[in-house]
Parts: structure tokens; sequence; C-alpha cells
């Protein structure tokens, strides 16, 4: 039964990754009823359930979608599983947005970020800023929605995840109006600089925005060619008199 959720588990996520919800819903929808079934209630041994509640978002079948995860997210919540927590609250953020509440489901995606702070996984973490890119696009929140699928992005670059890098640049391409110059610092690039100017690690850096340290040290050394300093001291001075970086 292990092998067969974690070989099913796995093709699951793979057709999702490739935007077939039918096929993931196929393949994970009679394991979690076989789950059920069996009295399996721990969310770390279903964490495929929220993969199958996305797919059937997708597909348009809330009203199946939203008990599954009223379930599966009260029992979460109730054993304290963060992880679980953050991907309910993704899922969550998924189905508001699907029936039309913008509001709603941005707080949700925001509270799902807020979880994933409390533990390492940045792949779903990725994975809840795509969702929230997307949403902002939706709703014509241009500059905002960029800036955080550009986070995911960054994020899904770092992993090698490419058919989920894919599915952001792709909706990236969707957003109108006027992308940042080449020499011009993205709103994630001045963050980055703001907190490196100020001393921060690329570890608390990485904590603060959500993705790895290597990303971080990616990112300065595009931010330093962009601004023509070669370290942080001079990032510094280039940056005085700017506005006050973030707090972490």
């Amino acid at each position: 039964m292990v092998a067969t959720i974690i070989a099913a588990s796995a093709l699951g996520l793979l057709e999702l990754s490739s935007g077939n919800p039918e096929a993931v819903h196929r393949q994970l929808g009679p394991l979690v009823a076989r789950l059920e079934e069996g009295g399996v209630r721990e969310p770390g041994s279903m964490r495929f359930v929220f993969d199958d509640i996305e797919a059937l978002i997708a597909l348009g079948r809330l009203d199946e979608a939203e008990p599954l995860l009223d379930l599966v997210e009260g029992r979460a919540r109730r054993l304290e599983r963060v992880s679980a927590v953050a991907a309910a609250a993704r899922c969550r953020g998924l189905l508001e947005a699907a029936r039309g509440d913008t509001d709603a489901a941005l707080a949700s995606l925001h509270g799902a970020l807020a979880e994933h702070e409390r533990v390492s996984m940045p792949f779903e973490a990725s994975r809840t800023l795509l969702a929230l890119g997307v949403t902002r696009r939706r709703a014509r929140m241009k500059r905002p929605a960029r800036e955080t699928l550009e986070r995911a992005l960054a994020g899904f670059e770092q992993l090698g995840a490419r058919l989920w890098a894919d599915r952001t640049r792709a909706e990236l391409a969707r957003i109108g109006g006027r992308a940042p110059a080449s020499g011009e610092l993205t709103e994630t690039e001045r963050r980055i600089a703001a907190l490196a100017a100020e001393g921060h690690s690329n570890k608390e850096i990485a904590a603060a925005l959500f993705v790895t340290p290597k990303t971080v040290g990616t990112q300065l050394s595009r931010i330093y060619r962009k601004v023509g300093v070669r370290s942080r001291t001079e990032l510094a001075r280039r940056l005085s008199g700017e506005a006050e970086a973030p707090k972490l």
C-alpha cells in the first residue's frame, strides 16, 4: 500500500504539473477514497489529497472539492501539521477565487504564505506564490501580480521544476503593461537589495522572501550588474538616501 501511495501520488503530481486535472483526479481520486475507507487520518500520509482538491477546482467541480477540503483542513489544524495547513489554505484560496470571491481568496493565500514561513518546503511555497500571482493578475493587480510571479519563478528555477517554471512564465506573459527595463530593479530585487544593504545575511533574506539562500545569491549578482556595483558595501552606498528597507 505504501508503494502504491508513493507511485500514485507521484503520477498525480506529474499530471498536475502538466496541466491535466482530469488525469490527476483519475489517478488520485480512488486513492483518496481508499485511504478514507481504510481509516487513514494522518495528513502526512495523504499529502496528495491537496493535489486532488486542486484538480477538482480546476475542473469546476467545486461542490466535490469543498467537503474534501473541509475534512482534511480540519484534521491538519487539529493535529497542527503546518505543511498541511499551508496546503489547505492554498486550496481554500483557489476555491474562493473560483467562486469569484477575490478578497477572501487573497486573504487565504496570504495565510498560506504565513504558514509556509514556519516550515521549509520551497516547492510548496512557490506553488502558493504562483496561485497568489494568478489571483492578483485576474484581479488586474498588475504590479503585485508581476512581483509575486517573479518570486514564484525564481523558486521554481532554483529547484529545477521546469514544468512549473514554464507555467509561471506563461502567467507573466499574460500581464499587460510595461515590464521592468533591463537596467531597472524589479520589486523583488529592490527588496533584496534594501535588505542586503541593511546588513542582513542571504539566509535571513531568503526566510523573509520565501526563497532559498542560493536564489538570493543569484539575485544579488544580477542586482550588482544592474546597479553597477561589486559588493554589499557599494550597494549600501548607492542605496543611501532611498526608502528604509523592509523589516524582517
